[in-house]
């Protein structure tokens, strides 16, 4: 599939921010906290453009340079400091699996796992998978997990990994054509699932409409989960249990009155070693503390997918709609 033409520059000031959809000035605070993450003043940089949807960055621990992904056109991309934006990986993340897949999306989230492997949640494959050889061509990927109890999943969408070894991922129906009312469907739930290290798979959480972008507290005693429903864009958190299970999930903060008004909704999130949430919502990125306290919000002026940090978390990548761009984070 032949992926859009995209452009790559830098804000340069005003006279370029006039012309993007985000403020001169992205940042509002609501609490004086926000200072503490993230100036007042810092500016988005516009670091590539001309993408269908952007999402799932993470940084290559290797070399400091951002792999994300274009979902429809199911392409993986990487951005280098000094080479700027080229074609990583095509096909991302459909690779024919399922033939009769009529929307045969690309990867989604992405992780490095303890072993530096790039893991892709898959959308048009269904499954979890971890490259083997991104040189070949195509290139080659291996199945990590792909059904649950003998049906194949929806379309694994986000993952994290814990500690442990054992991935937890999210499978909601985005990669099917028709959503829940898909004949291709073979899940009955959107559900949050664990893979543990055996290769045996748990299901945790089947009572979320959308459950999409997740992520550890830093101590792991706390999973959140974004749900991407605009009748309920709500992050919620559930106890991690000594067993790799989780406890009752209790809603971490509840966004859905302002979907009515901006752009997005909960989908990716990444968590500081403060505890701190970033976190994609309506309007763009929110800042939420430990205490499920709405700090502040960085305006990106149309949907906001997903987040990552760099080695030292200076600085915050965002994947929104057509961008991808990065903001500064305080030192």
């Amino acid at each position: 599939m032949r992926a859009f033409a995209v452009m790559l520059f830098l804000v340069a000031g005003p006279a370029l921010a006039e012309s993007l959809p985000w403020p001169e000035q992205p940042v509002v605070a609501l609490q004086p906290q926000l200072q503490q993450i993230i100036a007042a003043d810092a500016q988005l940089q516009l670091l590539a453009e001309g993408f269908r949807w952007s999402e799932g960055p993470v940084v290559e621990p290797d070399t400091g340079d951002v792999l994300f992904t274009d979902v429809p056109q199911n392409t993986l991309y990487r951005w280098s400091e000094t080479d700027g934006l080229s074609v990583y990986l095509q096909p991302s993340g459909y690779t024919g699996l399922y033939p009769d897949n009529q929307l045969q999306e690309g990867a989604n989230g992405l992780i490095f796992n303890a072993d530096n492997q790039l893991v892709l949640a898959q959308h048009g494959d269904r499954r979890l998978a971890v490259l083997l050889d991104a040189t070949a061509q195509p290139p080659i990927y291996q199945t990590l997990v792909s059904q649950y109890q003998g049906k194949a999943f929806n379309s694994p969408n986000d993952l994290v990994q814990h500690s442990s070894g054992a991935y937890y991922f999210t499978d909601p129906p985005y990669g099917l054509k028709g959503g829940d009312a898909s004949a291709e469907k073979q899940q009955s739930v959107n559900g949050v699932y664990r893979l543990a290290t055996d290769g045996s798979v748990m299901l945790l959480i089947p009572d979320l409409t959308r459950p999409n972008g997740l992520a550890f507290s830093p101590d792991e005693q706390w999973l959140y989960v974004a749900n991407s429903d605009p009748e309920a864009a709500q992050w919620w958190r559930y106890p991690v249990n000594d067993d790799g299970s989780l406890g009752k999930g209790a809603l971490f903060f509840d966004a859905t009155a302002q979907t009515k008004t901006a752009h997005g909704l909960p989908d990716g999130l990444k968590v500081l070693p403060s505890g701190v949430l970033l976190a994609t919502g309506p309007g763009g990125v929110w800042v939420l503390s430990p205490e499920a306290e709405h700090l502040g919000t960085i305006q990106t002026g149309v949907a906001a997918a997903n987040v990552a940090l760099n080695a030292d978390n200076s600085w915050l990548y965002i994947t929104a709609s057509q961008y991808l761009l990065r903001i500064q984070l305080a030192p």
